[in-house]
């Protein structure tokens, strides 16, 4: 059976979400909320900027002319890294594991790819938690809107979900998340050739 491209996917609320704006195809641990719950206020913008501080620092250029401090300052990040990685696995040990799952992101919503349908009709209020980056385990919560769900006849089934209205700062800070993501998604792309 061949794998469901985005360009494949033809619905309505795909094109309200997706059309005329920066999108991102991954795969994160995710899950869907039916209902609303307490968010806490001002976590998803600062674990975006947080993330973000970290993911700007590294660089992507991959070389770097600043000599002996450069090195040091490489030799700290990996120590750090390391210990995000062992705290990380402490956490998931302890926490509530959220399920990988592949979705399309942008700064309007999410399309979800779940196992079973939800049932939630469309208007439904929920909650999307998802872990933005594999390196730090913690996740974000953003308060959503149901748009629609279908079946996609792999026995699976796609939740289209509008993000409700957010901050200025949460919306910034996500957008140039989305900006990384979708920066890190096209050199992969070209370092495997596609």
């Amino acid at each position: 059976m061949s794998e469901l491209r985005p360009s494949d996917i033809h619905h309505p609320a795909e094109s309200e979400l997706f059309d005329e704006t920066l999108s991102c195809d991954v795969a994160l641990p995710a899950e869907f909320r039916l209902g609303s719950s307490v968010i806490r206020p001002g976590s998803a913008e600062t674990l975006l900027r947080s993330v973000a501080l970290v993911e700007d620092s590294r660089g992507d250029d991959g070389h770097d002319d600043r000599g002996e401090s450069s090195a040091q300052l490489q030799r700290l990040e990996a120590k750090l890294d390391l210990t995000m990685v062992l705290l990380g696995r402490l956490v998931r040990q302890s926490a509530q594991d959220l399920d990988l799952r592949p979705l399309r992101w942008s700064r309007r919503g999410i399309r979800l790819e779940l196992g079973a349908r939800t049932g939630a009709p469309a208007g439904s209020l929920g909650v999307i938690r998802l872990q933005p980056c594999d390196w730090l385990p913690d996740h974000i919560d953003l308060p959503v809107t149901v748009l629609a769900e279908a079946a996609t006849g792999a026995g699976s089934c796609f939740l289209w979900l509008r993000f409700a209205p957010m901050s200025d700062g949460l919306e910034m800070a996500l957008e140039r998340h989305l900006f990384r993501l979708h920066r890190r998604q096209v050199a992969d792309s070209r370092r495997r050739g596609l």
